[in-house]
């Protein structure tokens, strides 16, 4: 029998600060974490805006030695991490480390410290690379080091399936738990590849907006005037735990899992179908798994990258499988106010659908102020809205025609 599985901590490090009250409060607030980038010059760049982490100080969660040699996509979840399992109010001892997981998803890994090295050995030599290139460039080390850091020996698996990435590991860390795979899952996204190489290859696709000059209006999801999304960083991972344990010791549950759905595309590496068939099947096989019908879910967290396509191809998913009830639903992009974090915005997303089922608040859509008129859903525009939310959704679909859908209730005892 499949056992009940809760959210029980949730951690943040995100372009709306670092912890979950800083990036909660900016968020329902409708402040925008989208500036000129800092990280390097890019004034010669075509693209010359970006999400960045701002407020991360890695010596309040890592020493200086061990910082040194983890690239920030891997700071950033193992910060979040940390975060979640003081949330939570769990310790990892020998005798309970077997029973604890780590599931993280991911969808470039260290791009940033390849391209700077690949111009170190252009530059010095290849005997110039560090020895820990590697294991700072591959994408698992996420999840191996969290696991190494916390102590954690259950399953430890990372994904990579581009921006589903984060919305994949969590559902896939909620069947271990369900299943007894653990009883502890650490479990989320992260990402943090704002540089030259990421900045140019994504632009030269013609997916990233260029309103450089005003950096907070360019991520605007769903409104007629978007021209593309903003590259973003950070990291969101929650604590995914059996429900009897979780009651045994009185934790506080934020919501409850209910459903996971995946599928795939078939279709284009880049683009998804025109009537967005992959991820209605996604969001039909979610709402199977949780045993609900489409008039359960009250809000949803929208995939809403601020792009031609995905905007309207998703709205037309959505009332396609909600029907009457689409026009009925609360539906919002987050990216709107973080920009897109590619393989870890289905982790934060996550995150955020967990709090706003907890808190009953919808957050907003910002920058919506012309709605592109194929895109006709109640998006909560620019105001964050206070509501019952019985049941939310969370969308999450990436490039190779990868999708992935979770759904969260409020916990009912």
């Amino acid at each position: 029998m499949a056992r009940r599985v809760v959210v029980t901590g949730v951690g943040l490090v995100t372009p709306l600060g670092t912890g979950v009250e800083k990036t909660w409060n900016g968020l329902c607030r409708g402040r925008s974490g989208v500036g000129t980038i800092s990280r390097f010059d890019a004034s010669e760049l075509d693209v010359r805006i970006a999400a960045e982490v701002k407020d991360f100080e890695s010596a309040k969660f890592l020493d200086v030695k061990t910082a040194k040699h983890m690239e920030l996509f891997v700071q950033y979840a193992v910060a979040a991490s940390l975060m979640a399992l003081e949330d939570a109010g769990l310790t990892i001892t020998d005798e309970n480390a077997t029973s604890f997981g780590v599931v993280t998803g991911n969808g470039i890994g260290g791009l940033p410290t390849i391209e700077k090295y690949h111009q170190i050995a252009l530059e010095r030599g290849m005997k110039r690379i560090t020895p820990f290139f590697i294991p700072m460039v591959i994408s698992n080390m996420s999840a191996g080091q969290i696991s190494i850091l916390t102590g954690a020996k259950g399953p430890n698996l990372s994904v990579t399936t581009a921006c589903a990435a984060g919305s994949h590991a969590v559902g896939d860390a909620f069947r271990m738990v369900s299943r007894g795979d653990c009883d502890v899952a650490i479990t989320g996204g992260s990402e943090s590849t704002i540089c030259p190489l990421a900045i140019g290859g994504f632009n030269s696709m013609k997916a990233l907006s260029k309103r450089n000059d005003e950096p907070e209006k360019a991520s605007r999801p769903f409104d007629e005037g978007r021209d593309g999304f903003i590259i973003s960083e950070g990291a969101g991972m929650l604590i995914l735990e059996d429900l009897e344990r979780a009651m045994a010791r009185g934790a506080t549950i934020y919501a409850e899992m209910a459903g996971y759905g995946l599928s795939g595309d078939a279709y284009h590496i880049a683009a998804p179908p025109e009537d967005g068939e992959g991820a209605v099947r996604c969001m039909k096989m979610a709402l199977q798994d949780a045993a609900m019908h489409p008039a359960d879910i009250d809000y949803i967290n929208a995939h809403g990258t601020s792009t031609p396509l995905n905007d309207v191809c998703e709205t037309l998913a959505i009332k396609t499988v909600f029907g009457d009830h689409a026009g009925k639903l609360a539906v919002s992009s987050t990216k709107s106010m973080t920009g897109h974090m590619l393989g870890g915005a289905g982790g934060i997303e996550a995150v955020f659908t967990a709090l706003a089922v907890h808190h009953d608040t919808a957050p907003p859509t910002i920058n919506l102020e012309n709605p592109d008129p194929q895109c006709d859903l109640d998006y909560v525009p620019n105001e964050a809205r206070n509501m019952t939310i019985r049941a939310a959704m969370s969308n999450s679909f990436g490039f190779g025609g990868t999708n992935a859908v979770l759904i969260m209730k409020k916990f009912a005892g």
